[in-house]
């Protein structure tokens, strides 16, 4: 059974940075791409941002792009997720996840495969 772990949300201020993992219980070779997804109450889960196994090319939401940075440590079998600069609109529940189709220009929720449980981001003053 894989299982996909995340932590590192919390409460923070407009304009500061957290930093999420995504811990696999496999090595993340085994996907073909490793991502991030997030979801307001009443809202769409969107995607965030994904990394692929093959080469290391990464997808991010327009919302996103130069404020957040994903990463990965093979020997950890971790998945990073820096946010940067959060604003108010990036409050919401982040779930992991894992899928066997590479990240392309787009990251839907269809092509996920395994889901981590979330973890809540909240930015306020």
């Amino acid at each position: 059974q894989v299982q996909l772990v995340e932590s590192g949300g919390g409460l923070v201020q407009p304009g500061g940075s957290l930093r999420l993992s995504c811990a696999s219980s496999c090595s993340t070779l085994d996907y073909s791409a490793i991502g991030c997804f997030r979801q307001d109450p009443g809202k769409e889960r969107e995607g965030v941002s994904c990394i692929s196994a093959s080469d290391g090319s990464t997808y991010y939401a327009g919302s996103v792009k130069g404020r957040f940075t994903i990463f990965r440590d093979y020997a950890k079998n971790t998945v990073y997720l820096r946010m940067n600069s959060l604003k108010p609109e990036d409050t919401a529940v982040y779930y992991c996840a894992a899928s066997y189709l590479g990240c392309g220009t787009t990251y839907d929720k269809s092509e996920v495969d395994y889901w981590g449980q979330g973890t809540q981001v909240t930015v306020s003053s």
